[in-house]
């Protein structure tokens, strides 16, 4: 390490990069001049990630202690962006130098995008009036077009919440996103003022899985996150911002590998990958953490990165507390994951469901001492904006079109170490057949695309990526709600004819791109009348074996290489996106767009058979899966 003090080094680094300053000028508010020695401070950051449209209340079993004294599976109300308001409004109290971000993809996920838009996903972000938002990659799903409708929503109103993202460069001219002298959309960074001290905030968006996993308009650049990350800390480093937090939306694998190729960074507050940070204590509850919240690493000066993210849907808020010295240097970082709880409604189990007043007494007293679980009551302002949505999506959604038999599990990629926190059933995000063979609801939602095919002109195999189904399937009536949140992109499937080799090499690809693109495991093949063994351990191109289709008559033999089989699958994938890169070169008479609405098929599929169950275990594609040590 260099023998030369915090301050010389940042000095000398802002020294190296003074053309920088035009860079970051663009986008700093309250931003003077400083000596590289400011004032100690006391930073409180609060923060979400990836609520995905999803801003009703849900519910969660969990394993709580009742009055008899041991832990029984009690149902508990789960989030809402109405607790979201509320509890940061709490946590804000009494503090002087609070920041509430956001991490990105607010939208698709729920019918409450599909029925709005993104408007009901901006005015209850309004309520907690963000002090930074980062795009998502999920933010371009509707193209540039659809983002700008959504950002003219969460500019309405006094928040005009700062929209960021350093790396993502719409065409001038081109692109409805690019800047004019009464908008400016995107900017880099922003720096804002705490105490006395100016705290820069930089945006930065998954590059690769944004391009090849969502529909930005083919003009918008995506840049390197790391350099552009680096170019953006030097400058706003020389423009006397000695505070530097990365607000990004890349994963939390990514935000580690970041936090220590970088120079100056102090803090990274992240999304993408849906992570649960928290204590380990929360697994007597049943809820499964994936690393400690907040994570420490080094930085490439030397100096200490405290890195967060905060789970998903609207079921948490982070609360990370950072003490900086005069100097800008991370002193110390403290804090936790508040997991949004309302009280207890029931016991989960069949049989004596009621809980007892000395039941809710032992359960509140259970809960005080896990304060990651946070029973939190619903923002007033926050409930009444969000009225008039519920509404239309009741409307919409009420009508029921069957039943699940059994909780049907989420999962994108079996084994027991990779997207294991994405379910609310923990034994979903546990359990044997699950890590064996992956996700209840992908399965069923292929076997309902091969059956749309079928019915429409035919197909052989049916090919669905993990990522496209968003959410479990709770025991219970389903309702075209239910469908059109497990499914709520605007997709149609496409019919394609490939050999038994493309296939393959289709599979290859998609693996390949979950163990090469910054965690994206929402590549994760999943297939109906297709079925196969993977092992991770094994060289590109190799790792896929034991490939079986099924025939008419309902035997199952080998994939050969040079025969053709009719494959439907969505067009999002048949243009190659998710890194099915293969597809994209099926083409003319081999390509067909059955303009059937993928979603439709899933409610057709429902209909069809008034009951949901989990497919027999011979019907499921990955037979046998073996992870990486």
């Amino acid at each position: 390490m260099s023998m030369l003090s915090q301050p010389a080094r940042r000095a000398l680094r802002a020294a190296a990069f003074v053309p920088l300053l035009a860079l970051a000028a663009i986008s700093v508010a309250a931003c003077g001049g400083s000596d590289d020695e400011g004032e100690p401070l006391d930073l409180t950051i609060l923060h979400v990630n990836d609520h995905h449209s999803r801003l009703d209340a849900e519910s969660v079993n969990l394993r709580v202690t009742t009055a008899a004294g041991t832990r029984e599976s009690v149902t508990f109300p789960l989030g809402g962006f109405a607790r979201v308001a509320q509890a940061i409004d709490d946590l804000s109290a009494g503090r002087a130098n609070v920041l509430k971000l956001h991490a990105g993809d607010a939208i698709t996920g729920d019918l409450y995008y599909t029925i709005t838009n993104g408007r009901a996903d901006a005015d209850l972000m309004n309520t907690v009036c963000f002090d930074a938002f980062t795009l998502g990659n999920h933010e371009f799903d509707s193209g540039d077009a659809g983002l700008k409708t959504f950002l003219d929503f969460l500019r309405t109103g006094s928040c005009r919440t700062p929209v960021l993202s350093a790396n993502v460069r719409p065409r001038v001219g081109t692109s409805p996103l690019t800047p004019t002298s009464a908008t400016d959309y995107i900017r880099p960074s922003v720096v804002v003022q705490r105490g006395n001290e100016n705290v820069a905030i930089i945006g930065l968006t998954v590059s690769g899985k944004t391009r090849n996993s969502s529909r930005p308009d083919v003009t918008t650049e995506f840049l390197a996150e790391t350099a552009t990350a680096q170019a953006q800390i030097d400058g706003l480093l020389a423009g006397g911002a000695n505070k530097i937090v990365l607000l990004t939306h890349q994963g939390y694998s990514a935000d580690l590998a970041m936090a220590r190729a970088l120079r100056g960074v102090d803090v990274i507050v992240g999304g993408d990958s849906h992570t649960l940070l928290g204590p380990a204590s929360l697994s007597t509850f049943g809820v499964t953490t994936q690393d400690v919240y907040p994570a420490r690493v080094t930085n490439a000066d030397g100096d200490p990165v405290c890195v967060v993210q905060a789970w998903q849907y609207s079921w948490a808020v982070g609360e990370l507390r950072v003490k900086f010295d005069r100097r800008g240097r991370v002193e110390s970082c403290e804090g936790r994951p508040h997991i949004l709880l309302g009280a207890p409604t029931r016991r989960s189990a069949a049989g004596t469901a009621a809980l007892s007043d000395a039941d809710r007494t032992a359960i509140t007293a259970d809960l005080a001492a896990e304060p990651s679980l946070r029973t939190t009551g619903e923002a007033p302002r926050a409930v009444n904006a969000l009225t008039g949505f519920a509404q239309q999506k009741a409307a919409f959604g009420a009508n029921v079109v069957g039943s699940a038999a059994t909780n049907l599990c989420l999962r994108r990629v079996p084994g027991s170490k990779r997207d294991i926190t994405r379910s609310v059933f923990g034994e979903c995000n546990s359990g044997a057949f699950t890590n064996a063979h992956g996700g209840d609801m992908q399965q069923i939602v292929a076997q309902a695309f091969l059956e749309q095919g079928r019915t429409f002109g035919g197909v052989d195999i049916a090919l669905q990526n993990a990522g496209g189904v968003r959410t479990d399937l709770t025991a219970g009536a389903v309702t075209v709600g239910n469908i059109y949140t497990v499914l709520p992109f605007r997709n149609t499937l496409v019919r394609l004819t490939l050999t038994g080799a493309q296939v393959k090499q289709t599979l290859e690809d998609a693996i390949t791109f979950v163990l090469t693109s910054a965690g994206n495991s929402g590549a994760y093949p999943y297939g109906a009348s297709i079925r196969w063994s993977v092992d991770l351990n094994q060289p590109a191109n190799n790792r896929f074996s034991n490939i079986e289709v099924k025939t008419a008559a309902g035997a199952w033999v080998a994939l050969s290489p040079t025969a053709t089989y009719r494959v439907i699958t969505n067009d999002f994938l048949a243009a190659g996106q998710d890194g099915w890169v293969t597809l994209r070169g099926i083409t003319g008479s081999l390509r067909e767009d059955t303009f059937l609405d993928y979603a439709d098929s899933f409610l057709r599929y429902t209909q069809a058979r008034g009951t949901l169950t989990r497919l027999p275990q011979s019907e499921y594609s990955t037979q046998s899966f073996t992870d990486t040590p």
